[in-house]
């Protein structure tokens, strides 16, 4: 029995939400007194590769090629597989990125796996038993889960656990697996990622606008906010909806579930679709002119003010504390 990570890149390099990840699945092996492998898909240097073992990876399987370069969901799905049937893996670790959440339900099905997504918790396992802690109901709430199967399939939550650094060094060693035609029937053709802005899904820090900044004219404050806090920029779905700010930024039940370390939203009600989405949230800081806005009620930290007098203040607040740090 071994402990599997699947190690997802975005252009050749590991983020954050990886290393978190292999933490998570280390801490699962040393639970089981066993080893981690973890398994790279694409086009990865040496020197990259070599960063899995710094977090806990004992060996990485290794998996290149030019039809693999760029995410292929079936055919990722069934090397995963096979790299878990190969090291025998009972416990093959993901993170809850896009790619994971359509990566998980097919390795489990491939390997007549449980999957268990959106996990924030190391699993319990006391008696045979192993349970789960994971958010339900779009992130509402969490469920607490057994999985009996002999194989789990678990999809981590970025930024639920903490990066650790074992310094160890892995093994690295070429793995091939004969792929099936069908694995490539449905093919993505191009992939755009925007190289200048922090990630919404790995975001620790994520400022966020609502209808209540008025119109597009006025993001500049919540740029200039996040830009200063390292942060990603988001926004509710009327927002999206009206062409203010791409659909890309829309977090919500139905756009982008996020689960920063901390959340500011500004000039935003708090409709209960958007809460689905921010609920897993460590900190929440609402600014509100409108002390009956819903989301003060799930808010650490609120303020009621015009957003507009509250938010150059707290720049300005940021830049001080930033020059004299």
């Amino acid at each position: 029995m071994s402990v599997l990570i699947y190690a997802e890149n975005a252009g050749g390099k590991f983020k954050k939400s990886i290393f978190e990840a292999i933490s998570y699945a280390r801490a699962i092996a040393d639970q089981n007194n066993t080893s981690l492998t973890a398994v790279s898909i694409g086009n990865v240097d040496a020197a990259e590769l070599a960063l899995l073992g710094k977090y806990g990876a004992d060996k990485v399987l290794n998996v290149s090629g030019d039809k693999l370069k760029d995410f292929v969901n079936q055919a990722y799905a069934s090397i995963i597989a096979e790299a878990a049937k190969k090291e025998g893996s009972a416990v093959v670790v993901l993170s809850n990125t896009f790619s994971g959440r359509g990566l998980a339900p097919r390795v489990g099905v491939k390997l007549e796996a449980g999957v268990a997504d959106g996990v924030v918790a190391l699993p319990v396992q006391e008696g045979g038993s192993f349970k789960v802690k994971k958010t339900a109901f779009s992130g509402k709430a969490f469920a607490i889960v057994e999985l009996t199967s002999a194989i789990k399939v678990i999809a981590l939550v970025p930024n639920s656990y903490k990066v650790v650094e074992t310094g160890g060094t892995a093994q690295v060693e070429d793995f091939s697996v004969e792929s099936k035609a069908s694995d490539f029937k449905a093919m993505i053709k191009e992939i755009v990622r925007s190289s200048d802005k922090v990630s919404l899904p790995d975001a620790e820090i994520v400022v966020s606008g609502g209808r209540g900044l008025k119109g597009p004219e006025n993001w500049g404050m919540i740029e200039e906010l996040a830009s200063l806090l390292g942060a990603a920029t988001a926004c509710s779905k009327p927002v999206s909806d009206a062409g203010w700010r791409p659909h890309s930024e829309h977090v919500g039940q139905t756009g982008i579930a996020v689960s920063p370390n901390l959340y500011i939203a500004v000039g935003i009600s708090g409709a209960i679709q958007h809460l689905a989405g921010v609920s897993s949230s460590k900190v929440i800081v609402v600014i509100n002119k409108d002390p009956e806005a819903p989301f003060f009620k799930v808010a650490d930290y609120g303020i009621v003010g015009d957003a507009f007098e509250v938010l150059p203040k707290l720049i300005a607040a940021v830049k001080e504390y930033k020059a004299s740090a």
